[in-house]
């Protein structure tokens, strides 16, 4: 998505959501922290308002993938559902 588009809605739609303590169910649930985050795709909300930003993976669980990515130089960090993210398409050279 074009990042002027990104910035516009990040700006005006709300504040960044993440999955709830209780969806993450980390008490019961495995979690796996990569020390070298992986490049990928994730659907994430700001408000009301889906976006698919690129993204790293940090961390994540049989359900769920935390998620870091950067908007106009700020770095947002949120827990998603596994379903939301997507092996990022290969940079391109040239």
């Amino acid at each position: 998505m074009d990042a002027r588009i990104i910035e516009r809605v990040v700006a005006s739609a709300g504040p960044l959501q993440s999955l709830s303590r209780e969806e993450l169910e980390l008490d019961t649930q495995p979690m796996t922290r990569d020390p070298q985050p992986k490049r990928v795709s994730a659907w994430v909300r700001f408000g009301g308002t889906p976006l698919l930003v690129d993204a790293k993976v940090t961390s994540w669980t049989p359900t769920a993938v935390a998620v870091r990515f950067v908007v106009a130089g700020k770095v947002y960090r949120a827990w998603v559902w596994a379903s939301a993210v997507r092996e990022a398409p290969p940079v391109s050279k040239g």
